[in-house]
């Protein structure tokens, strides 16, 4: 009789155990398909929601670096007033100009599972965009010229996919006014830029439009490297060019602190597509501000993620804040005063040459 009693016991005990294992596989396995059905999901921690977000940086240039601290700022600030963690810091990378390091980074953070992307110019877009294809981890971009040039997205209104973000086209035609006014006998112009960004494509095929229907002459010269566009500037001045344009390029960006005396020693102003440019020695900037770019795009961030906005059916922001930047030790140099440029911006502002913004 113990021994049927003991027996009984064991059986009741060995089933109890096998339902007990069942149950844990059983949670296991549900624990692993909430991780696989929700990857890109945040982590959630005792003082709030937790966000990946993975930012990444084209190059190293002033106005980059703008937008990169102003996006962190705005992001921090945010979340302390929602509640929330964005944690960046971890996902944070510089692609340095190099497409091979770009994809790395790419396949990087979607191993990481971060929540979601924000690429900083037009070159770390695209990487990105083809990185999250599959998975649709959203992403948000900053400071891409021409989204829709780039392929990134639809339409501005209507992006159509799992990725939306900021512009900062600029109005050529706005600039290469600042050089007729400057200088109404200008009758050639330099166009410096870099072939393979391809937000530079459309400015320029703007600035060309602009100089045939006002009988304008014009020379290319392109480069991918900082030698090359030296080379390039060397060849403008031989040009004789009476001002040289560049769009938000980040080739030339990257050189303009290489190059800028080699116009000012020859008396040619250069007009640039952003602030940072005038910053690093060219004679004018024109475009948006990019710490507010960089504020516009972490609001963004924070709609997507806390407000679950979808990124396909979330226009893209496209400023156009027409800010004039002008170098005064330039200014000098170039012999021009600037001051003819009043009332044809937004906003006229002052600046002398330095590596990066304070």
């Amino acid at each position: 009789m113990k021994k049927k009693v003991a027996a009984l016991m064991l059986a009741v005990s060995m089933v109890t155990m096998m339902t007990g294992c069942g149950n844990s596989q059983n949670k296991e396995a549900d624990s692993q398909n909430v991780v696989d059905t929700k990857a890109n999901v945040s982590d959630e921690t005792s003082e709030g929601t937790v966000y990946k977000v993975g930012i990444v940086q084209y190059v190293d240039d002033a106005s980059l670096n703008q937008i990169e601290k102003a996006i962190e700022t705005e992001l921090t600030a945010k979340g302390q007033e929602l509640g929330v963690t964005f944690d960046f810091e971890p996902y944070t990378h510089n692609g340095q100009a190099d497409s091979t390091v770009l994809n790395q980074i790419a396949a990087d953070l979607v191993a990481d599972k971060v929540d979601i992307i924000v690429p900083i110019a037009t070159p770390a877009a695209m990487v990105m965009q083809n990185a999250t294809e599959d998975n649709q981890i959203p992403v948000v971009f900053s400071a891409v010229t021409d989204p829709v040039g780039a392929g990134l997205v639809a339409g501005n209104d209507v992006p159509g996919a799992n990725i939306t973000g900021v512009s900062d086209a600029i109005d050529t035609e706005a600039i290469f006014n600042l050089i007729v006014t400057a200088n109404p006998d200008t009758d050639k112009v330099g166009l410096l830029y870099d072939k393979s960004q391809a937000g530079s494509i459309k400015s320029i095929e703007d600035a060309k439009k602009y100089c045939d229907e006002n009988g304008i002459e014009y020379v290319e010269k392109t480069g991918t490297t900082t030698p090359e566009i030296q080379a390039a500037a060397d060849a403008l001045v031989a040009e004789k060019v009476d001002a040289i344009f560049t769009p938000q390029d980040n080739t030339i960006m990257t050189a303009e602190l290489a190059i800028f005396e080699k116009f000012t020693e020859a008396g040619i102003p250069h007009y640039t597509g952003a602030d940072s440019f005038a910053l690093n020695g060219a004679f004018c900037g024109y475009g948006v501000n990019y710490t507010n770019l960089g504020v516009v795009t972490a609001d963004m961030v924070v709609d997507v993620l806390v407000n679950g906005a979808d990124p396909a059916t979330t226009p893209v922001n496209v400023l156009s804040d027409g800010i004039i930047t002008i170098n005064t030790e330039t200014a000098e140099a170039v012999g021009i005063d600037f001051s003819v440029f009043a009332g044809m911006g937004s906003e006229l502002i002052e600046t002398v040459t330095a590596k990066e913004f304070e």
